[in-house]
């Protein structure tokens, strides 16, 4: 966001005082669920400017980088949507476009002939090291918290996503 086109109050908190005059109750869980929101949309943008000079999106160069922490150095599409959390056409989607810029192979699973593997190529393998410096550079996008707030945030975010039924408790 350009400092043109920021407002001059915080509009989540101004939805806040309205939502509480309109309907009174849930007032902290509208808020705290919009900010969410809003925070993971400013994050993402950060995130996928830092990657763009690399041709990648966040949602691709998570699938490099779970690719790349395989012991076998490849991973089927299969598993990759679900240990993303992903539809798996969009992991088909991820693969078709990474696999256009050379930065994955697709292959048949030689034990399996139904699955396919996905692998990082020479150039995958390089654009994972320098966009993760580049994440690295930008900490994240998660300024604004020094290390214990953000230890602390991702142990309130993780109650969430336990309580959602996310992973086992």
């Amino acid at each position: 966001m350009t400092e043109t086109s920021r407002l001059d109050f915080d509009p989540i908190e101004r939805a806040g005082q309205l939502w509480h005059e309109h309907f009174g109750e849930a007032t902290d869980q509208m808020l705290l669920a919009t900010s969410i929101m809003r925070v993971q949309q400013l994050m993402l943008a950060r995130l996928d400017t830092a990657l763009k000079p690399f041709g990648i999106t966040f949602a691709r160069y998570e699938v490099l980088v779970l690719i790349s922490f395989s012991r076998a150095g490849s991973l089927p599409l299969s598993k990759i949507g679900e240990r993303l959390m992903v539809h798996p056409t969009s992991v088909t989607n991820a693969i078709d476009r990474l696999e256009t810029q050379g930065l994955v192979v697709r292959e048949a699973d030689g034990t399996d002939r139904r699955r396919t593997l996905a692998s990082l190529t020479a150039e995958g393998r390089r654009v994972v090291d320098e966009a993760t410096r580049a994440l690295h550079d930008i900490d994240f996008a998660v300024d604004g918290l020094d290390a214990a707030q953000q230890r602390q945030a991702f142990g309130l975010l993780r109650a969430m996503r336990s309580a959602a039924g996310d992973f086992p408790a």
